[in-house]
């Protein structure tokens, strides 16, 4: 799974740094190309069961915290809002578009994903950012946006490899909105 990933993030920069003829003129806009985020979010998944690490949850409602350690079935069901719809290259590049760019305040390339067009009401997902590390070629976070519904959003904010943190916002108005919940899970202990 880690081979598939350096190669597409390699293929991908290099893409970037491509040169172009100067007797060649351009005729279309380049194909978008993006991170392919729900095969890299599997991935963590996968490899976290396969460390054998039971996670353990952390959730916090009105500034009290339980913690409670998962098993390794309940995951991908933890996770589900996430991991749908399918984030590559193949879907969602009709209605989302890419800005990269390296941010040196925070060490990383960036890839943001806002909609370039009206969404469909279908579509819940509203905004991700995938940050890479410059040296080493590794996602370091990942973060997503979801509206679930007028009332409700959900935050993803996914640490490669240690943690993820999922924020449920309750939306109240246009000008108002609290935390109803936040789950951290940790699996690097």
């Amino acid at each position: 799974m880690r081979q598939y990933f350096f190669a597409a993030v390699i293929l991908f920069l290099s893409a970037c740094n491509n040169a172009e003829k100067k007797d060649t003129p351009v005729i279309a806009a380049e194909k978008q190309s993006f991170f392919p985020v729900t095969n890299y979010l599997k991935g963590q998944i996968y490899e976290i069961a396969e460390k054998g690490k039971f996670p353990i949850k952390y959730t916090t409602v009105n500034n009290k915290t339980d913690s409670v350690i998962l098993n390794f079935e309940g995951l991908n069901e933890l996770f589900k809002d996430f991991l749908h719809p399918e984030i590559d290259s193949a879907n969602l590049t009709s209605l989302f578009k890419e800005t990269k760019f390296l941010d040196q305040t925070i060490d990383a390339f960036t890839f943001v994903y806002d909609p370039q067009v009206t969404l469909p009401d279908s579509v819940q997902l509203k905004h991700w950012d995938v940050y890479i590390d410059p040296q080493s070629s590794k996602v370091k976070r990942i973060y997503m946006l979801k509206s679930i519904n007028d009332h409700k959003t959900l935050q993803l904010t996914w640490q490669s490899n240690q943690w993820c943190k999922i924020t449920t916002i309750i939306n109240e108005s246009a000008d108002s909105s609290r935390i109803e919940k936040e789950e951290k899970i940790s699996w690097d202990y």
